[in-house]
């Protein structure tokens, strides 16, 4: 069933969401201030320069299944759903401008005052977790008179277009994400797209404003990465694409979900020194990876953080769960939770850990040196077994999330509890006022 749409915004997002929606089959008006893009679409001529878009207005435009109007009440009058693509700028002072999503809510708002069917407004604009919740959802209800959810739908439909490729990025898009205020909101949202490939996921509002920046931040500092590689590899004679190419094939560690769950600081044999030779290298070559000098401090801010945490509950006895720098392995060389358990110490905190795959009778070579070097006395803050860890902490850190350590967990449930893990089951003890999730 072909649904009757008003686009809001004819830039980049609202020509190819207006253009592409029309040629499977639903009838679009498109919405600007513009009075020169309406005229240019109305004629089946683009407003903007990208591939395969031209053609496609114009087939829609002689098909009759698409037109544009400067008339907002018009459009709203003659649709039953809102795609909201305006412009969200930066403030000179890096702050999103979300002036223009507030002038499209409002008069989205005053043209549904009074009018009975169920209207669904989507935002399409890429903004900050909280602008819908906190900025557009009341313009809205209050020039509506009525509440999202109830008098109309509400829901946030980030875009994942790259400009160049927009049109087959619609028809072939890596995944749909849906913020839906109520599960109606978002079955008019995915049925938008039914058919077309890749998964779909229907989640928070909040969520679904994070994402679209959560991928653009990462695909800034891909390109950032890949350049300071780059330069360090020119700076030593290499050919970085050779050296790319062999590290995007990696599609295990390198190009996948490794690596990429917020938790805990990383540490180890490698991470650490690997980094620090690096940006040695490259400062001893005269070239800058500010990127790279910055992964080491984040790391620390990291553990700063969990420690933070610990201080800020005001108890003295922490037990500690997992030592070694991660699940599985009694590597203790630049263990981040070794690092976190002597600053406990140093501070005075009466502290006992238990780590299944740590013995010290075993510890041999690098990792023996580097216990008797760093923490001579790590003997007398081992437990046999987490449940004596349990009963001693009043503060219990989790640094792994072993099934006996679990167990323990569930044994103290009077015990504030700092998780670098999110174990299983934490989401039980999440706001109850003793559960602190380093990072969620």
């Amino acid at each position: 069933m072909p649904h009757n749409i008003a686009v809001f915004g004819m830039g980049y997002v609202g020509c190819v969401s207006a253009a592409c929606l029309a040629s499977r089959g639903n009838n679009v008006i498109g919405v600007d201030v513009n009075p020169d893009k309406i005229a240019m679409v109305n004629e089946g001529r683009t407003p903007v320069v990208e591939e395969r878009i031209g053609d496609l207005i114009a087939e829609q435009v002689a098909a009759g299944r698409l037109r544009a109007t400067v008339d907002h009440a018009e459009a709203i009058a003659a649709t039953d759903m809102a795609l909201v693509c305006v412009g969200t700028p930066s403030a000179p002072s890096g702050a999103l401008s979300t002036r223009y999503l507030e002038e499209v809510a409002g008069q989205i708002g005053a043209a549904l005052k009074g009018r009975t069917d169920r209207y669904t407004v989507v935002l399409r604009s890429t903004m900050l977790p909280g602008t819908c919740d906190e900025v557009i959802r009341p313009r809205l209800e209050e020039a509506s008179g009525m509440v999202a959810g109830e008098g109309f739908g509400l829901a946030v439909n980030p875009e994942f277009l790259r400009e160049g490729t927009s049109v087959k990025d619609f028809f072939d898009p890596p995944k749909t994400v849906i913020g839906e205020v109520d599960a109606a909101s978002g079955d008019a949202v995915a049925a938008l797209y039914e058919g077309l490939p890749g998964p779909v996921y229907r989640t928070a509002v909040r969520v679904a404003e994070m994402v679209k920046y959560c991928d653009n931040s990462f695909h800034a500092l891909k390109v950032g990465f890949a350049n300071e590689v780059g330069r360090i590899c020119k700076a030593l004679g290499l050919d970085s694409h050779a050296v790319m190419d062999i590290f995007t094939s990696d599609r295990k560690l390198n190009i996948s979900p490794a690596y990429l769950k917020p938790g805990y600081a990383f540490g180890g044999s490698c991470l650490p020194k690997d980094l620090r030779a690096i940006t040695h290298a490259a400062r001893h070559a005269d070239v800058a990876v500010p990127i790279l000098d910055s992964v080491i401090p984040s790391n620390t801010r990291h553990i700063d953080r969990a420690f933070d945490a610990v201080a800020a509950t005001g108890k003295k006895r922490v037990g500690m769960f997992g030592l070694s720098f991660k699940k599985g392995t009694d590597d203790l060389r630049e263990s981040p939770l070794v690092e976190l358990a002597e600053r406990l110490m140093g501070r005075g905190f009466d502290l006992l850990i238990y780590d299944s795959n740590v013995s010290l009778s075993t510890l041999m070579g690098a990792n023996r040196a580097y216990v008797d070097e760093r923490i001579p006395h790590l003997n007398k803050l081992m437990a046999s077994t987490p449940e004596a860890v349990a009963a001693h902490g009043e503060v219990l850190v989790v640094g792994n999330a072993d099934p006996d350590v679990v167990r323990a967990l569930a044994s103290a449930p009077g015990a504030h509890v700092v998780d670098l893990v999110r174990y299983p089951g934490a989401d039980e003890r999440e706001g109850d006022g003793r559960y602190d999730g380093l990072c969620w």
